[in-house]
């Protein structure tokens, strides 16, 4: 028993020993906390890599499809090709209806001969039409413009305002003539119910434009012919099956410009200062002689009747036929250029 008690005495010393020792050991010294750094701005959002400039715009991009008939050949296109068309030469390309020898000799592969129907009918303008688009997409070209043999293109506004848009977006621009969307009705053949779709259309009397991007969408329905049955099915003319394609089918709005401009209108409105900052102009004809640009030039009126060579010399007053007179205020305005364009339809 005692030595029960001598053992737990001697291990109680050894405890208070080592607690004693723990005591006399040096205490660690507080070390001041570093505060944790001050925080920043949160980090920002990955922005989207920057758009690459756009190539600029050249004029071998541009197709230009001039639509005419053998008849018209020498009172309306031998104009044009003695005026604009002698400045855009390698972007335009004619599409007649009739063998020409003069001129295939003076447009070599850049006449068309369509082989559709001379006559006037909504048949044979989709004939045309067709071809027309057949020949863009083969061209590989960026843009399609297709004008009348009425017509003025000025070729740099043509290329400012195209160069503001992607052509591998769908861009389809021009005029409409009416001031509401037409209604069209579908017949399915077999089927005797029919629908009915309103839309916009761009005069084909004003010029219209379409990108490459939207022209290969409307290859199920334009292309290899595909157009004229389009059209056939429609009962449309060319311009409005374009509209009818564009807009009733792929659902793509016209954008309405007022840089183009056809015979229907009052050219008359448009002031001497306007008339070289348009893509296309035209004139009355036989029917309304009096509506034509009014802009003042080295020709009269009985010279010049379309007022086309008067507005071909104050864009190229280097032009050898044009007067060597000074051309007057309007030369020094001729690279100002106003572009604007909006949804065709205010509510359609």
């Amino acid at each position: 028993m005692s030595r029960a008690r001598g053992a737990l005495c001697r291990a109680c010393l050894a405890l208070a020993a080592a607690l004693a020792a723990l005591l006399l050991l040096p205490l660690p010294v507080p070390r001041a906390r570093t505060p944790p750094p001050a925080l920043g701005p949160p980090p920002r959002p990955c922005a989207a890599p920057a758009r690459p400039a756009a190539p600029s715009l050249l004029a071998d991009d541009v197709f230009i499809a001039v639509k005419t008939t053998r008849k018209n050949h020498r009172p309306r296109l031998a104009l044009l090709l003695r005026t604009w068309i002698s400045r855009a030469r390698r972007q335009t390309f004619i599409f007649t209806d009739g063998d020409d020898p003069e001129l295939q000799l003076q447009g070599g592969t850049h006449v068309i001969n369509t082989n559709c129907s001379a006559v006037h009918t909504r048949q044979a303008l989709c004939c045309k039409m067709s071809v027309e688009y057949d020949k863009f997409i083969e061209s590989g070209r960026k843009w399609f413009c297709h004008v009348d043999d009425d017509n003025f293109v000025n070729p740099g506004v043509l290329l400012q305002l195209l160069s503001t848009f992607s052509p591998s977006q769908d861009v389809y621009l021009g005029r409409p003539s009416l001031d509401h969307p037409i209604e069209a009705t579908e017949r399915v053949q077999g089927v005797r119910t029919m629908t009915t779709v309103k839309f916009w259309f761009a005069t084909g009397g004003a010029g219209f434009c379409l990108s490459r991007g939207l022209a290969l969408k409307m290859s199920p329905w334009a292309s290899l012919g595909g157009f004229m049955s389009t059209a056939e099915r429609m009962r449309l003319p060319d311009d409005c099956t374009v509209g009818y394609i564009v807009e009733g089918l792929l659902g793509v709005r016209l954008l309405s410009s007022p840089l183009f401009h056809s015979h229907l209108e009052n050219l008359q409105r448009l002031s001497p200062e306007a008339v070289l900052q348009q893509v296309t102009l035209s004139y009355g004809g036989p029917e309304n002689p009096q509506n034509v640009v009014d802009v003042a030039g080295g020709f009269s009126l009985q010279q010049d009747p379309t007022r086309f060579k008067s507005v071909h010399c104050l864009l190229y007053p280097d032009t050898d036929w044009c007067p060597l007179r000074k051309q007057g205020a309007l030369t020094s305005r001729i690279h100002q250029t106003g572009q604007s364009w909006s949804p065709a339809a205010s509510g359609g």
